[in-house]
């Protein structure tokens, strides 16, 4: 069982922040990956993947739990490159779970899902209940959780309308990319309880 989420800085965002969210469900996935009595290896990426050694062994699971607490996320993820990085640390087919906001270009998601083809992929999307439906308007300062720059902009019900039709389109896309290599595919938003995005997950 692989584990790989997203820690680039766009996954600070929300009261409670997507990587919080992507760290229980991959301490969920590690959990039942050893109560399962199989091997496990979690990884971090954003500019580049970073890897966290596992044992057979509950006592590393709590190792896990305070790496993942003492982690800051940061940086812009190079999805496509850290992903095909990843898979040479693959022998033999294995499950793969992958989680991140996936707000990227879709050629750089779809490069990097492509590096995964031919094993038990399952793909998750975890965006904020506002980045999901856009709950601000008017006179705005946007800051990127990247790069840190400052926008400042209006935001009119119709650019609101036209931002959840391109999300909604974009996460349509990352579906069909996942049906064709066969992956499951799914959309979490971070208000829901997380033994409900298991319960989802795993009985997909």
């Amino acid at each position: 069982v692989h584990v790989i989420i997203d820690r680039s800085g766009s996954m600070n965002y929300g009261k409670m922040s997507k990587f919080d969210y992507a760290s229980m469900l991959g301490a969920g996935f590690a959990y039942l990956a050893l109560k399962d009595n199989e091997k496990f290896q979690f990884a971090t990426f954003s500019d580049t993947i970073e890897l966290f050694q596992p044992q057979k062994s509950n006592s590393h699971l709590l190792s896990m739990v305070d790496y993942l607490n003492d982690i800051k996320t940061k940086g812009n993820s190079k999805l496509s490159k850290s992903l095909a990085q990843y898979r040479k640390l693959i022998n033999t087919k294995s499950l793969i779970i992958l989680i991140s906001d996936f707000l990227y270009d879709l050629e750089d998601i779809e490069n990097g899902l492509l590096a995964f083809a031919g094993n038990d992929l399952k793909v998750i999307q975890v965006l904020d209940p506002s980045e999901r439906h856009l709950n601000m308007t008017g006179d705005v300062k946007l800051e990127d959780s990247e790069n840190h720059s400052l926008l400042r902009t209006f935001i009119s019900p119709r650019a609101k309308a036209s931002y959840e039709r391109n999300l909604e389109q974009h996460i349509g896309k990352i579906q069909k990319a996942c049906l064709d290599l066969r992956a499951d595919f799914h959309v979490l938003t971070t208000d829901k309880p997380i033994f409900d995005s298991f319960y989802e997950i795993l009985g997909s």
